[in-house]
């Protein structure tokens, strides 16, 4: 199951907004992880993942001298095959 949460040619800044709502859900998923975790090491695998968000959104930020970005988002749901 694939479910499209984005598709199409945003200006830069909407671009980067929408990008940026985004990353701050995921973070504060990872946050709200981290204040229930115990074992040391799933805390700092999570802050981990956070420094990665906020320098890929730091990185993103160059792209504000582009006018328009093409954006598509897909979330692909499949059985956990672990």
């Amino acid at each position: 199951m694939d479910i499209q949460l984005i598709q199409g040619v945003f200006s830069s800044e909407d671009a980067i907004s929408l990008i940026g709502q985004m990353i701050q859900v995921k973070i504060k998923y990872h946050e709200n992880k981290i204040e229930k975790e115990s074992r040391e090491e799933d805390i700092k695998a999570r802050e981990q993942k956070i420094k990665k968000l906020q320098a890929e959104f730091y990185q993103l930020r160059n792209y504000s001298k582009i006018k328009n970005l093409r954006l598509e988002a897909t979330i692909k749901i499949d059985e956990n095959l672990t």
